[in-house]
């Protein structure tokens, strides 16, 4: 009997639903993968920011993930929301007993405002213990900063700051562009063999809440069904791009509101 495969996510809860563990799940269902969860953190939040977090003690974020590996037949981790250095080491510790699970990893480090979101350790935590142990890596361009320890101005500093993080491990790095502005949307792709750039319009759209955990979810659900890296990439992209356009005039709440992770199922039906 056929099935989807499994994608799991590890990251923050978001109560408003356009981001966080909520994006995961519903971008792994619209793509036709088998969404499994493990929380790191419970969120109070909307559409116009973030007001508290309970963190998740280490313990239980590992009692979740071993409950999930030992049963499930998990293709593809997505990692998320991250905060504590313990949390951190757990789930390097867990996912190094299953090497064969690819991940994706996105460094949810910095807020819009510019605000770092972690402490300094939980960022060193990260760069040590789970960049060496992801096969991509996505971060955006503040994210890119401070994994890097570099300023990025430009797209033309994209590669040196991937290049900097493929020697920190990680196999592949998806440098984002959408802080830098203007009509186009430069991302680019640093791996051992290269360097791709993969270039969108940029839509113009209040509603962008939770694409960054929408693109990196789409990744990992992609490579679960068994594509390549810049494969995956490229149709996660355009995943992101039509749930982008699709929520363009699709409000909820009255800050950045969330992407149209049903565009696909809603035009099937329309």
């Amino acid at each position: 009997m056929s099935r989807e495969p499994v994608m799991l996510t590890i990251a923050g809860s978001d109560p408003s639903g356009g981001a966080g563990i909520q994006a995961d799940l519903k971008t792994s269902s619209a793509l036709g993968v088998y969404g499994a969860s493990v929380l790191t953190a419970l969120t109070a939040q909307n559409t116009r920011g973030v007001s508290g977090i309970h963190a998740v003690p280490a313990a239980f974020v590992d009692a979740q993930l071993s409950a999930v590996l030992e049963d499930l037949d998990v293709r593809a981790v997505k990692i998320g929301m991250l905060g504590d250095p313990d949390v951190i080491e757990a789930i390097a510790r867990r996912l190094e007993q299953r090497r064969e699970i690819p991940v994706v990893l996105d460094p949810v480090m910095v807020a819009t405002s510019g605000d770092r979101l972690v402490p300094e350790s939980a960022v060193e935590a990260i760069r040590s213990q789970l960049v060496p142990r992801a096969m991509v890596v996505t971060p955006n361009v503040p994210e890119t900063e401070v994994l890097a320890d570099m300023d990025v101005d430009s797209v033309d500093d994209f590669e040196a700051a991937g290049r900097a993080l493929i020697g920190a491990g990680a196999a592949h790095v998806l440098v984002k562009g959408g802080h830098l502005g203007g009509g186009e949307v430069v991302d680019v792709l640093v791996s051992a063999g290269g360097v791709k750039r993969f270039v969108l319009p940029r839509i113009d759209s209040a509603n962008t809440h939770g694409t960054g955990c929408t693109l990196s979810a789409a990744i990992a659900a992609r490579i679960a069904l068994g594509d390549e890296v810049g494969d995956a990439i490229a149709s996660a992209r355009a995943f992101l791009q039509r749930a982008l356009a699709g929520a363009v005039d699709r409000r909820y709440g009255a800050g950045h509101g969330p992407v149209d992770h049903l565009i696909d199922q809603r035009s099937q039906t329309s």
